[in-house]
């Protein structure tokens, strides 16, 4: 049996986090780039952007020919907005289960002790240290982690670069 003793306190536990989230956010973003065909996402935002323009032209000008046209197109725009909205969520769907189990059976029960969640990293500010358990920190590095390797691997939300 490995002994985890070494990663429920700080510092290690605060890098084992930190780690964890870098780790988990660089996966979840090479199995959406490897499911997502970045091409079309790029095309379809910009036919989207486009609508929109168009749309809020219309409505400014009050144009009730352009308004007819935005009309006619609203249904084709929101299919789009569905099938980007799909594209997005396939990564989530596939590890959805995996990760939920992880956080169950692993995280949860190596981080929670007699009284509570245990504190696995602190910020010194706010009038003194805040005390972080896993999961505010998890989220605090996830969210750094996704920004970071989004920039990195230069893969924006829409497609588009």
């Amino acid at each position: 049996m490995v002994d985890l003793s070494l990663i429920q306190g700080i510092p290690y536990s605060t890098l084992f986090i930190l780690g964890l989230s870098f780790l988990l956010s660089l996966v979840t973003l090479l199995t959406n780039r490897l499911l997502t065909n970045r091409e079309q996402m790029k095309a379809w935002t910009q036919e989207i952007a486009a609508w929109r323009e168009e749309s809020l032209k219309a409505t400014r000008s009050g144009d009730k020919k352009l308004m007819a046209k935005v009309k006619k197109q609203q249904q084709h725009i929101m299919q789009l907005q569905s099938k980007m909205m799909w594209q997005s969520m396939k990564t989530s769907f596939i590890w959805f289960i995996p990760l939920m189990l992880l956080w169950w059976l692993f995280l949860t029960p190596l981080y929670t002790g007699s009284e509570g969640h245990i504190a696995v990293a602190y910020i010194p500010w706010f009038g003194g240290e805040l005390q972080l358990t896993y999961f505010y920190w998890y989220l605090l590095c996830s969210f750094f982690a996704q920004a970071l390797l989004t920039r990195l691997l230069g893969m924006s939300m829409g497609g588009g670069e």
